[in-house]
Order: C-alpha cells, then sequence, then structure tokens
C-alpha cells in the first residue's frame, strides 16, 4: 500500500510551452492550494484565475487552478492542478512552493498507482495510460483508447464470470454432493470451456499479428549485394540515408529507422547483402541481417532484373522459404534496365526501379499492415498480458482430462490456476468472490 503523503509532480513535457501543469494529489492538496493562492475555497470542477504566491509573498505568476474533490478525481483523491504560463523555470517554482507546504515528489507512475489502489482504474487500463503516452501511431492511438475505455476489462471479466460459474459448481459438487443440482451442469461447463478455449486462442493470435503495432512494425529489406536495397531505403526514407556504391559489401552493418506509410509507423531495416563473404566484418553483418529477417513482420525481397538469377539469389530464396510464416513481398528491381533474371523463379513479385516510382511497393505494405490492424479483434498489448493470457489457457487445456474422468479436485485446482492468471490482467481474483457465488446461487450457508 502507499503512504497517505500529498505528492506532486509536473505533469507537462520538460521544455518551453504556452502552459505548464503542476499535479496535487492527497488529503492535503486543496489545503497546499488555498496557501499558495491566498484564497478561501475554490469549488470542485470550476477553473479559478489565481495569483501563486511564495512563502515569502512574493509572486510567482498568475495561473488557472482547478480542484477536483474526492473521490471524483483520477486518483480518487483531492487532486488540484495548477496551470501556469510554460516554462520550466516557473513550474518548478511552482512545484518547490508545493513542497515547502508539506507535499513530496511523486515517484514514477504513482498517480496511477493511486488509481489503481483505489479503484478508479484497473491493471489494463495502467497500461494503456503508460503505452498510450508513447504511442508513435494512429492505430496504436486507436488500440489502446479502447483500452482505455474498458474493452480489456470487459473480455476478462466475461472470462472470469464463467470460471467462476464452473469453480463454485465443482466446489458444491465436491462438498456438497447430496445437493440438487441441475442435471446438464457438466455438459455446461464443457461448452463454456470450449468457448473461453477459442477467445482466449483467437485473442493470442490477433496479439501476435498485431504485436508491432504499439512500437512499430518492422520491415527487413533483404538481398544480395548491390541490388538497391540501400537505394530503396533512401527513396522510402527520401533523404540519403545509407551509402550506395558499386562496390559490393558496402553496407555491413542493418541499418534502422522509422518511416509512416498510411497510419503507420513501421521500422524499415536495411541489411547487409546476403552472400558467402570471407571478410570477418562483412560476416558479422551478413548474420545480422538473418537475425532481422527473423524479427521482421513484412520482409521485402530484392533481386537484380539486370542480372542473371545465381547461388547469391538462390540463397535469398532458401531464406524466404524458412521464412515461410512471414509477410513477404518479393521485387524485382531495377526494371529500367536490360531484363537478364529468370522471372520464372520466383513467383508473386513486383516490378519496379527504386530511382524512379516505388509506389507498387508502399501500397503493398500499407495493405499488409491494414489487415493487421483494421480489425475489432481483442488485442494484448504488453508481454505480461499474454503471458497471463497463455498460462490460462494452459490450465483450462490441462482441465479437460480430470473433467472427463471426474477427477473434480484437479479440475477445481486448473480452473482456480486459470482464474488467477486472468485475473492478473485487470485486478487480482480474491477467493471471496467464490464464495459469493457458491453461497449466493446455492443458499448453501442454511
Amino acid at each position: 500500500m502507499f503512504d497517505d503523503n500529498t505528492i506532486v509532480a509536473i505533469a507537462t513535457a520538460n521544455g518551453i510551452g504556452s502552459i505548464s501543469i503542476v499535479r496535487l494529489s492527497g488529503a492535503n492538496a486543496l489545503d497546499i492550494a488555498l496557501k499558495i493562492s491566498k484564497k478561501q475555497e475554490f469549488q470542485p470542477r470550476l477553473a479559478s484565475l489565481c495569483t501563486l504566491h511564495t512563502v515569502n509573498d512574493e509572486v510567482i505568476d498568475e495561473a488557472l487552478i482547478l480542484y477536483f474533490k474526492a473521490p471524483f478525481s483520477f486518483t480518487g483523491e483531492n487532486v488540484v492542478e495548477f496551470q501556469c504560463h510554460g516554462g520550466v523555470a516557473i513550474a518548478n517554482m511552482v512545484l518547490n512552493e508545493t513542497l515547502n507546504h508539506g507535499a513530496r515528489l511523486a515517484n514514477p507512475g504513482e498517480f496511477s498507482k493511486r488509481a489503481f489502489l483505489n479503484n478508479k482504474i484497473d491493471l489494463s487500463k495502467a497500461e494503456a495510460i503508460s503505452k498510450i503516452i508513447e504511442a508513435r501511431s494512429e492505430d496504436a492511438v486507436k488500440l489502446l483508447a479502447k483500452q482505455l475505455k474498458g474493452e480489456l476489462t470487459t473480455f476478462v471479466n466475461d472470462i472470469r464470470e464463467d470460471l467462476l460459474f464452473m469453480l463454485a459448481y465443482t466446489e458444491v459438487s465436491i462438498d456438497y454432493a447430496e445437493e440438487d443440482l441441475p442435471t446438464d451442469i457438466f455438459e455446461q461447463i464443457k461448452n463454456k470451456m470450449d468457448k473461453i478455449t477459442i477467445k482466449l486462442q483467437n485473442t493470442l493470435d490477433a496479439s501476435k499479428r498485431r504485436e508491432g503495432m504499439i512500437e512499430g512494425f518492422k520491415v527487413a529489406i533483404i538481398g544480395k549485394p548491390n541490388v538497391g536495397k540501400s537505394s530503396l531505403l533512401n527513396k522510402l526514407l527520401n533523404f540519403d540515408r545509407a551509402i550506395i556504391s558499386d562496390i559490393a559489401g558496402t553496407t555491413r552493418d542493418t541499418i534502422e529507422e522509422s518511416v509512416k506509410i498510411g497510419t503507420h509507423i513501421i521500422k524499415i531495416v536495411d541489411t547487409a547483402g546476403i552472400r558467402d563473404a570471407s571478410d570477418v566484418i562483412e560476416q558479422i553483418g551478413i548474420e545480422k541481417s538473418i537475425e532481422a529477417i527473423s524479427e521482421a513482420d513484412i520482409v521485402v525481397a530484392l533481386f537484380d532484373n539486370s542480372k542473371v538469377c545465381d547461388d547469391e539469389d538462390k540463397k535469398i530464396l532458401e531464406l524466404l522459404d524458412i521464412n515461410s510464416d512471414k509477410k513477404i513481398i518479393k521485387i524485382i528491381n531495377k526494371s529500367d534496365l536490360e531484363n537478364k533474371f529468370d522471372k520464372t523463379k520466383i513467383d508473386n513479385f513486383i516490378e519496379l526501379s527504386t530511382k524512379e516510382d516505388i509506389n507498387p511497393l508502399v501500397k503493398n505494405i500499407e495493405t499488409i499492415l491494414d489487415s493487421n490492424t483494421h480489425s475489432d479483434e481483442m488485442t494484448l498489448i504488453s508481454k505480461r498480458q499474454v503471458s497471463s493470457v497463455e498460462d490460462t489457457l494452459f490450465h483450462i487445456n490441462a482441465s479437460s482430462m480430470p473433467l472427463e474422468t471426474g477427477e473434480l479436485e484437479f479440475f477445481a485446482h486448473h480452473i482456480h490456476e486459470a482464474l488467477e492468471n486472468i485475473s492478473n490482467i485487470t485486478r487480482p481474483y480474491e477467493n471471496d468472490q467464490m464464495l459469493d457465488v457458491m453461497f449466493g446461487e446455492f443458499c448453501l450457508g442454511k
């Protein structure tokens, strides 16, 4: 649990701006604001223009003060916001005055932590708040906004309700076997288990497809040396980021840059040309290129229209086969030059010249990203959430056999574990919830 100190922090980014916000939360927040403003009272949720003073009665600034009375605030405590003129010096002076009156500096995330402990938000919303601040694409913002509205909370609560139902009836069957229970109760439990399994698996699959949405989907550009990878990177970025030359092996390390395509932020990785190299440094670069392929969401493979398909090209095709689970775009580059490449060696390719128009490639990438992001499927936004769902699914699957064989104690154990794991996404499970279902539904306290 947290202490009952009143905490304070500057809520706006450091730097010069039109306003800066200093936020107080805690039992003494209103009292501190009254002392600094020399006011007698503040009406909740009504902005008041005030002059701010130091303890020595020196004027700091004219600012708007907003007071949110507990429990009707983000943290559930008394909250006061000072909206002063922007600038590092003014905000720090206001901050220091609150410290002089008894507040203490908030720890990172402490406002959200207090909101959680005061039941104003759950863990899924807290994670969404953290992620939405860092979001770099419109799609990420839209996804995280759904979680802020409670979409994931509802999803988890629905599963918790079904698991509580299973656990409660199972405990009744174990401890009160003489009670009259519905004849089809175990069939109901089996049906609920099947539906939960499908729902959780679909969520995991969708989350893995869309895991690049928050940080940025990764696109790896691969090909043999001098096929035009660096030229393509420069064209996508619209500036010369990578060195271009006719010397094979010029790019010896992966180069990573971000660019916006449609509504998506993507990380483009220009890899070292893949070939058999004797140079130790180049070999390391090639190894990193192969690693970049395994980490990428989309692989753009380039082939040179002006060169005969050789062993190095075949090596690229082998890598594509190994990574066939990836979204792969095959490009025959340098289409403005005389054709020497055997186009029958590859299928579903795009012809273009990186010196001219690359819009067909850009449109293709955008289509793939749209298919991964424009969906109503539930998406998990952190490894913690993914791990919780995986563990939940494991225990639900493990409970099937004990249910079939009538080993209800083992079945109840796995359902209890599943309940705890799914609850970790939002708010840890409390055993009293199951007892409420047991004694509320079955009137067993008689």
